[in-house]
């Protein structure tokens, strides 16, 4: 109207205008006052919004109990008020403040992320209540207290859930007057009668643990695993993580949710194992421990559910995402399914459900459905902020979704991340409770006239205190005044909400946090090699299933949601696995020979297979190939092929007959195969030299063999003769010394003539040395390694 009056001319009249200055004057001296005094000093008004100064001190609650009162209880809460400013807190006052009443889950999330007191809020201090005065509180210190009041004092009107706060009221030096220094605010859960309707909630307790065995196993029959490290002892021991899991489950009404792999190495650690030391391995030292928790797990499952995870619970949203185009990625999570439910029964002597499957943090998209559904499962665990539901009220977990083919129990994510982070701090764990009661009441108060069920998945590997803080919220709902228990195998049969959602959420909407820790796409092609090489390695064996389980079980591990954020750890593990599989398969190999030399047209080539594997191996062929066919052929082909078979820890000699036709050296590669044709091991190349006898060779042989008979008839000849003109020598000696004796008797026919000894002929000791036969060309067949210059077998 002023604009209108502007614009046509006739403005306000005199007695307006002094009016309206009188109005502004009025209202913006005290404004502007206020605005001159603030940096002075702060109202307790202004100081509440901006946050200032109630942040002085820090108030923590350590305890309340009872956790869910009703009528006739006494409500008492403990904790510790600390200094946290600079200047000494003087007269503080600590009270209790009570209400309001929540009337929704998302008002007491938003209460949850308040810090500074809100005086539009916060309540006021409860009148005639009992408070803790403290005189003086320096900076940095701290001091304890303890409040005490009756439920009939506390101001609850009616049924519900009421925000509770603890505040303490001082001053300091600087601002010398009463105000809100610190607050902290929990939540009072009161339903003193039991409802109408009580919603049934499913509490998830699992039983996962790290990946801990090896790939290894020892020589003995009983296959001794081999342990990585003795870590999971530590877990297993009283006041372990596992066994705090056991101790405090074993009261609780919850579905247990088992790893097979967990319970197959703790078996195993209990019937004798090893563990890795450096380069060997030693005999593991705590088998009474794995003896006493499995036979505490045993007696605390009776009567519950039992829900058996693939073995070694495989990263479903990593293989979906990074592995499924790998080949032969799924065969492993059909394996591992396979494999769960005989586990459990073996070890535990229960029948386990394997229907469900569960994705990390319970997030879905179309391909993690499809990966988690391909083994079996038909119930997919997924989380309600990941499937979520547009109403103003929580919806019953189990619903078709997508075709309608699987069915998604969607926990609840306020409920199921409730204990996640440092519960060992007691002011944590007593807030955590805290809420996790006053959101459960709160869903029973959404809808009061319809039950619903409602399911709790909560982090995988919980901690010491995150277990016992779950433990303390369980407890405050024995009572069953607005909840009753119920297992996952009901919630997954309860009738669906027609209202909630069934729709798979999209690829998109995956959050980032969680696809930057899962495996990489190299994890899985570094689990395809050590399965190609498995399999070619196991087809050899005569006992191929003492290699085929613990290797089949490592690979399973090396899919693990374990690894999550432990990519180096991950790595490592692989690589182990590989590398002992290589270890195994070199242990059959053929043995290096040295060059060779053939004299001759033919010959047989020797080939070593040596097996230091402590089983056989068969159903092999060792295939010898000359380089250069037409100087060296066998069985008249380039190559020539023989079975293998070899006892474990021995060797045998293979021989191939080769034929020569022309002089010179030739290039040889002997190579494993299986029977299939492929290719086992490493090729072995050494060199053949063929030395062909020809026939001017065979004449010149011959010649000289003639030449050689000769000599030998002449040289008897000459001995012959030899031996005659000595007998004849002997004759004439004994004649003579005959005419000597008769020296008296008339020389007339005494003296006659004698014959001389006949000169120039060889002695008995000259006589010449008889050659021996020719030595020859080749030595005795040997099955040994050759040595320098080895001449093959004719």
């Amino acid at each position: 109207m002023a604009e209108a009056a502007d614009i046509q001319g006739t403005g306000p009249s005199p007695a307006r205008r002094w009016l309206r200055r009188t109005i502004t004057v009025a209202v913006g001296a005290p404004l502007l006052a206020g605005l001159l005094q603030a940096p002075l000093v702060a109202s307790p008004a202004a100081a509440a919004e901006d946050g200032t100064g109630s942040r002085t001190v820090d108030v923590s609650l350590d305890t309340l109990a009872p956790s869910t009162p009703v009528e006739g209880d006494t409500v008492t809460v403990t904790g510790t008020v600390t200094n946290k400013g600079k200047k000494a807190v003087t007269d503080a006052t600590v009270n209790l403040r009570v209400g309001p009443r929540m009337t929704s889950r998302s008002e007491i999330e938003q209460v949850t992320g308040r810090t500074g007191f809100r005086d539009d809020s916060d309540p006021a201090p409860l009148a005639d209540a009992p408070t803790v005065k403290i005189p003086r509180l320096g900076a940095g210190l701290s001091t304890d207290f303890s409040l005490s009041v009756p439920v009939s004092e506390l101001g609850l009107d009616e049924e519900g859930v009421y925000q509770l706060g603890v505040s303490l009221t001082g001053q300091t030096s600087d601002r010398q007057y009463d105000r809100v220094l610190g607050i902290e605010r929990t939540f009072l859960p009161y339903q003193p009668e039991a409802t109408e309707k009580k919603t049934q909630v499913t509490y998830l307790w699992p039983l996962i643990a790290s990946a801990h065995v090896s790939a290894q196993t020892a020589t003995d029959d009983q296959q001794t695993p081999v342990f990585e490290d003795d870590a999971l002892a530590a877990e297993l021991r009283p006041g372990g993580r596992l066994d705090q899991m056991v101790s405090l489950g074993k009261d609780l009404p919850v579905t247990w949710v088992v790893d097979p792999d967990l319970l197959a190495s703790v078996d195993a650690m209990a019937n004798g194992y090893r563990v890795k030391d450096g380069d060997r391995d030693v005999p593991g030292k705590n088998q009474a421990v794995a003896e006493r928790w499995l036979d505490a797990l045993e007696k605390a499952v009776q009567g519950h559910k039992v829900v058996a995870l693939p073995f070694a619970d495989p990263d479903l949203a990593s293989l979906a995402h990074r592995g499924r185009d790998v080949p032969g990625s799924l065969g492993h999570l059909q394996s591992a399914t396979a494999l769960a439910g005989m586990t459990v029964e073996t070890v535990l002597h229960v029948q386990a459900s394997t229907d469900f499957s569960w994705p990390a943090d319970g997030a879905v998209d179309p391909s993690i459905v499809a990966v988690a559904t391909s083994a079996g499962a038909d119930k997919v665990i997924a989380r309600s902020d990941s499937v979520r539901d547009d109403l103003p009220y929580t919806a019953t977990a189990a619903r078709p979704l997508g075709n309608g083919s699987t069915t998604a129990v969607v926990s609840d994510a306020l409920l199921s991340t409730a204990f996640e982070g440092d519960m060992v701090r007691a002011e944590n764990s007593t807030l955590a409770v805290q809420e996790f009661l006053a959101q459960s009441l709160a869903i029973t108060l959404e809808q009061p006239e319809d039950q619903r069920s409602i399911v709790v998945a909560p982090q995988r590997m919980p901690t010491v205190a995150q277990a016992q803080s779950m433990a303390t919220a369980l407890e405050g709902l024995s009572g069953r005044r607005w909840t009753q228990p119920s297992d996952l195998l009901a919630a997954a049969a309860a009738k669906p909400d027609p209202d909630a959602s069934t729709a798979v959420p999209s690829s998109s909407r995956y959050p980032k946090k969680l696809r930057d820790r899962e495996l990489p796409v190299q994890a899985f092609r570094d689990m395809k090699t050590t399965r190609d090489e498995l399999d070619d390695f196991k087809v050899i064996l005569t006992q191929p299933e003492r290699v085929v389980t613990p290797f089949g079980n490592a690979i399973n591990r090396e899919m693990s949601t374990s690894w999550r954020g432990e990519a180096r750890a991950a790595a490592i593990y692989r690589n182990n696995v590989l590398d002992y599989l290589q270890t195994l398969t070199k242990g059959v190999q053929l043995v290096d020979k040295s060059d060779l030399t053939l004299s001759g047209r033919s010959a047989t080539i020797p080939v070593t297979v040596q097996n230091k594997l402590l089983q056989g191996v068969e159903h092999l062929k060792l295939r010898l190939t000359s380089g250069n066919k037409n100087r060296l052929e066998l069985n008249g082909e380039r190559y020539a092929e023989l079975p293998v078979k070899v006892g474990g820890g021995h060797s045998q000699s293979v021989k191939f007959n080769a034929s020569a036709n022309v002089n010179g050296q030739v290039p040889m590669t002997a190579q494993l195969y299986t029977e299939d044709g492929t290719p086992y091991g490493q090729p072995m190349n050494f060199t053949v030299r063929v030395s062909e006898i020809t026939p001017t060779v065979m004449l010149v042989i011959a010649g000289g063999v003639l030449l050689l008979v000769l000599a030998g008839v002449r040289m008897y000849s000459q001995r012959k003769r030899v031996a005659a003109r000595n007998a004849e020598a002997e004759a004439a000696e004994a004649v003579e010394d005959g005419r000597a004796e008769d020296e008296a008797a008339p020389e007339s026919g005494a003296n006659g003539p004698r014959e001389d000894a006949p000169g120039g002929e060889e002695s008995a000791g000259d006589e010449p040395v008889q050659p021996s036969d020719p030595t020859p060309d080749t030595g005795p067949e040997s099955g040994d390694p050759s040595g320098p210059g080895e001449k093959v077998d004719r």
